[in-house]
């Protein structure tokens, strides 16, 4: 068995650093492989990692705590539960570890991938190409095998390159696209809505026909104010909820 390992995470100070922690913490708890042991390094050593205090550790732990991923237990130790309940309200604050935390911890299965001509609602993203690269995933509960949501992800062709589908299998696209092919990712905006499951949707994830979803639009940009990847989302409505937190400060 493996050791737990977490990502690393680079601080954004003008978020909370306790959130920013616990949603990367939960993104390599929820993306962590099978062989991979259950027991979490010591707050010390969290705290280390990513160069934060005790306290601020401490916190981040509590809430994953309350979410019910981790257990923590006096003299030994912190231990991921194995039986952790997955599709879990995500409370959102504009960090990308929030993203990659949503979309982590079921297992994929690739659908397929192709160039597609730039076409309908992807013409205002990608106005200076005629291509982009799709990729088409189904997301399953690693327990029972149940389908939760599959998406398509839109991504320009140049940086398709470097996106290999073993990782996509692992990992969620805004993951693969910052940590691998290097794009330096400025913001995301997300859109959430109900909608009716269309034919296709409905046999993908076993509910019935014009049945309720929720339909996930998010758009990621790069530094230099590109659209880089627009996914697109369906998640069973019920088994999914979205919170999101507004920061007065």
């Amino acid at each position: 068995m493996t050791a737990f390992a977490p990502d690393s995470l680079v601080l954004n100070r003008k978020l909370p650093l306790w959130y920013q922690v616990s949603q990367s913490l939960r993104a390599s708890i929820l993306g962590r492989t099978p062989d991979s042991s259950l027991r979490l390094p010591t707050e010390e050593r969290l705290a280390e990692h990513y160069g934060v205090s005790v306290l601020t550790m401490r916190q981040a732990l509590k809430e994953l705590e309350t979410e019910g991923l981790i257990s923590r237990h006096r003299r030994r130790g912190t231990f991921i539960e194995p039986g952790a309940l997955r599709g879990a309200p995500v409370r959102l604050l504009g960090s990308v570890d929030a993203i990659v935390a949503q979309q982590s911890g079921d297992r994929t299965e690739i659908l397929g991938h192709e160039r597609t001509p730039v076409s309908g609602e992807l013409l205002e993203h990608f106005p200076d190409t005629a291509e982009v690269v799709t990729y088409r995933r189904l997301r399953l509960d690693r327990e029972s095998g149940e389908p939760t949501n599959w998406a398509e992800n839109a991504v320009r062709p140049e940086l398709a390159e470097a996106v290999q589908l073993a990782d996509l299998e692992r990992w969620p696209m805004t993951k693969v696209l910052r940590d691998i092919a290097g794009v330096r990712i400025s913001r995301i905006t997300d859109t959430v809505e109900a909608r009716l499951a269309d034919p296709a949707t409905a046999e993908l994830l076993q509910v019935p026909l014009l049945s309720p979803i929720l339909h996930y639009t998010g758009v990621t940009y790069d530094e230099e104010g590109r659209v880089v990847d627009v996914a697109r989302i369906r998640y069973r409505g019920d088994r999914f909820s979205f919170t999101v937190t507004v920061d007065a400060h």
